[in-house]
């Protein structure tokens, strides 16, 4: 990390604020063209940058030259500016927000996007709300009083900025009480509710994962106006999409009883697949049984594929994907295994009907599966002491 400005002094006039005391961290990805633009209006701000001791912490994972844009810029300006070039984009421009997190030392963090959405003049607004009513998290909302989303081109991303916004609600409303824009990527927030630890973002949204995983206590709002884009395109895509998809079913899943819950609707899910492969394969001339384990597998593909994605995703490291698979594989057949001779006990010794035998038996392996399935296939790494 290149610091490219000497720190400012403290202003003794201020009663709250010391040098120091705010990071303003901006994630960038190719945003060369509006770095000048962002500093010049980061030092027009009122107040006075002097008036509150801000430093820059640029944390970049570009592929053009926005880094030695920011390098050239910052040197006219009157705030400390440092600029951090990741070798790996690791969990997107959330995992360079986290990224940040862990390097600032002052009392607030404001995170902020490098394309001029956000309006610059409103940091010392945020962290001024924050010092005011004692919130732990500050949002600059699009959907409160005096704000709007004007900026958001067309209204296919309006629709789909909107119904982000139901969803995530929806799934956490307790995390998301007094936040109306939870997609907003524009807040301010005291360091020390934050344990940079506990954190796994995937794509964009940082916010929904600090209010979630970080549980602020208490959470105030500032209106604001989202802006045009200065230069360059949105970083917005079907991709991103997708992420923020899995970043929620990883989070929603995080509990677990969630985690079981979600295994048990991905394992329904696997009919799907299984039943048409049975169809192709029978309808191809081969026999019902041999079919039946064949089709099996597909449905087992398919749980695989979905449980890593959504239920797993931040358990993958330690074991190789084949090693994974196999075991995955190993335990999901033995649920057939196991099954039948739990019928048969309960219908012997127990006297139990056929049918709820075969109801009690399929809850009994669905539970010994998803806890074996946790425990030999995706075990949490453990550290040495």
């Amino acid at each position: 990390m290149r610091s490219l400005h000497a720190p400012i002094d403290p202003d003794p006039t201020l009663p709250q604020a010391v040098t120091g005391s705010v990071t303003l961290i901006v994630p960038t990805f190719n945003e060369a063209g509006n770095i000048a633009e962002l500093l010049r209006r980061l030092g027009d701000a009122p107040p006075d940058p002097a008036h509150l001791p801000c430093a820059v912490l640029f944390v970049d994972d570009s592929t053009d030259d926005t880094p030695a844009v920011i390098e050239k810029t910052a040197a006219d300006h009157p705030f400390p500016v440092s600029v951090l070039h990741r070798q790996t984009a690791e969990g997107g421009l959330g995992g360079a927000v986290v990224e940040g997190i862990r390097r600032a030392d002052t009392d607030w963090i404001v995170v902020m996007d490098a394309d001029l959405q956000h309006p610059p003049h409103l940091v010392p607004e945020l962290v001024g709300e924050g010092v005011r009513t004692g919130a732990d998290l500050v949002v600059a909302s699009r959907y409160i009083s005096g704000g709007s989303r004007a900026g958001l081109a067309g209204s296919y991303r309006i629709a789909v900025s909107r119904g982000a916004t139901w969803l995530t609600k929806g799934l956490f409303p307790r995390a998301l009480r007094g936040i109306s824009d939870p997609m907003s990527g524009f807040f301010a927030i005291r360091r020390s509710v934050v344990t940079a630890q506990t954190l796994k973002p995937l794509g964009y949204k940082i916010l929904l994962e600090l209010a979630v995983r970080c549980r602020p206590r208490t959470v105030a709002e500032v209106p604001f106006v989202f802006q045009d884009r200065y230069s360059g395109e949105s970083k917005s895509t079907a991709r991103e999409g997708l992420r923020f998809l899995a970043h929620l079913a990883s989070l929603r899943s995080a509990t677990p009883l969630a985690r079981m819950i979600g295994f048990g609707l991905i394992g329904l899910s696997g009919f799907v697949p299984n039943l048409a492969g049975l169809w192709l394969l029978t309808h191809a001339g081969m026999h019902y049984l041999p079919a039946e384990i064949v089709a099996n597998q597909a449905g087992v593909l398919w749980n695989f594929l979905l449980i890593e994605t959504l239920l797993f995703r931040d358990r993958r490291r330690h074991r190789h994907w084949a090693d994974r698979i196999g075991r995955f594989a190993l335990l999901a057949n033995a649920d057939l295994l196991l099954r039948i001779p739990l019928i048969a006990l309960f219908v012997a010794r127990f006297g139990m009907e056929a049918m709820p035998a075969t109801a009690l038996a399929l809850v009994t392996t669905f539970v010994l599966r998803f806890a074996a399935t946790e425990a030999l296939v995706y075990l949490p790494r453990h550290t040495r002491s």
